[in-house]
């Protein structure tokens, strides 16, 4: 994730697994986020309602919040969506604007 803007210096993950890391989110967000909106509290990612898609979603979360610990993700799934709501503290939500801008960026 070296060179990327939603990258601050708060995160632990080595710098050599920054770029794999950075794969992940880009391939969560190509072929499994259906839709990015802004909600009050961060920005909700509308996922692919398959069981796979939700695993790896959740997979990613918990190993990017053992890294950057100021992310809250929070899966929801209910009347046939599944939803991810994706928050920061407030000292990160430029990290967070910026991991919106990159979802938006990607979803077909």
């Amino acid at each position: 994730m070296t060179g990327v803007p939603w990258v601050p210096s708060a995160c632990t993950l080595p710098t050599v697994d920054r770029p794999l890391r950075e794969a992940e989110f880009d391939a969560l967000f190509v072929h499994d986020v259906i839709g990015v909106e802004d909600a009050p509290e961060g920005v909700r990612l509308e996922l692919r309602a398959e069981t796979d898609v939700v695993a790896r979603a959740a997979e990613l979360a918990v190993r990017e919040t053992s890294c950057c610990s100021f992310f809250r993700f929070e899966l929801s799934i209910a009347h046939g969506n599944t939803t991810m709501l994706v928050s920061a503290v407030p000292d990160h939500a430029d990290v967070l604007d910026a991991l919106a801008d990159r979802a938006r960026s990607l979803v077909g």
